[in-house]
């Protein structure tokens, strides 16, 4: 991943698992936040082109139905997640025919109308989604065997962050690709990119499919981790969640959307259990803060860190 990289990656992992075996109900926590972040790097590539999509919850609901349908029939974890992927690229690739040609608040707004339609379907069509009741997912095997609930968790831990650590890397493969450093050239000189011979829109599309495979992924592990999906994980507020989290950790690195997760998560956790009635307010002063004073966010602030202390004498 380069030396930028590797360094935090290896200590971000070690502090995970560290934090992890000394909380053991911490492993649900971080499996969830891993699960967000493979959901926010979809999205970092959309904000290198300079849209933000207000509506990706749709694929992360995609992806955690498609688990809880296919449950029944298909018992394995290997392949549930193949499963949540594929819907999840699917509906992305039908969504993107469309909303690609569009951007801005347009591209945005957008994403959002078909995220709300999905969550009105969800609660809906009741005697197949249960409603705003879910539906509760019998835990999986993973490659054939059977877990306790202990080694589950951690099982399911370990996935997620291997799949984070070997997606991160793709991703990073991508962004240093020609197609990938198209997209900057979308949010700046949209007109030279077509002068050039470069469909923007066959670029963004390319994004757009992948940032909503990669948000399925998220959202099957999240129904894997929970063991129940509501129609709630398409709403507009778990979208401004996603968005949230990507301005958070910032976007100067594939690493930002995790780090976001993580300290969201954590945030929310304890400030919910500190200030049950106010914890809304808590995560709405920390983005105030990220916006008002870090504007690159939480990886922007490690990389300002780093490159002060490289430059002492």
């Amino acid at each position: 991943m380069g030396r930028s990289l590797t360094l935090p990656t290896l200590l971000g992992v070690a502090l995970l698992i560290g934090l992890a075996a000394s909380a053991p109900w911490l492993k649900f926590v971080f499996t969830i936040a891993l699960a967000k972040g493979l959901a926010v790097l979809g999205i970092l590539l959309l904000l290198r082109a300079g849209q933000v999509s207000f509506g990706h919850a749709l694929y992360v609901a995609v992806g955690a139905y498609t688990v809880a349908f296919a449950r029944p029939t298909v018992g394995d974890v290997l392949l549930l997640l193949p499963l949540a992927v594929g819907a999840a690229t699917i509906v992305g690739l039908l969504v993107g025919l469309f909303v690609a040609r569009y951007r801005d608040i347009f591209f945005g707004m957008l994403n959002l109308a078909f995220s709300m339609v999905f969550y009105s379907l969800l609660e809906k069509l009741y005697a197949y989604t249960r409603g705003t009741d879910g539906i509760r997912v019998i835990p999986p095997t993973i490659a054939g065997l059977a877990f306790e609930r202990v080694s589950y968790e951690w099982v399911m831990l370990g996935l997620s962050l291997a799949l984070a650590v070997g997606l991160g890397f793709l991703a990073r493969i991508f962004l240093a690709s020609p197609l990938g450093q198209a997209l900057p050239a979308i949010k700046a000189r949209e007109t030279r990119l077509e002068f050039a011979g470069i469909s923007a829109k066959r670029v963004l599309l390319v994004s757009y499919v992948a940032s909503a495979a990669l948000a399925g992924l998220g959202g099957g592990i999240i129904a894997m981790t929970t063991l129940h999906v509501t129609p709630l994980l398409a709403y507009w507020t778990h979208s401004g969640e996603l968005v949230f989290i990507a301005i958070l950790g910032g976007g100067g690195a594939v690493l930002g959307p995790f780090l976001g997760a993580a300290v969201f998560e954590l945030v929310r956790v304890y400030a919910a259990a500190a200030f049950p009635d106010a914890w809304q307010m808590i995560l709405g002063a920390v983005l105030l803060g990220i916006i008002l004073f870090a504007s690159r966010g939480l990886w922007g602030i490690y990389e300002d860190l780093t490159t002060r202390r490289a430059a002492r004498p």
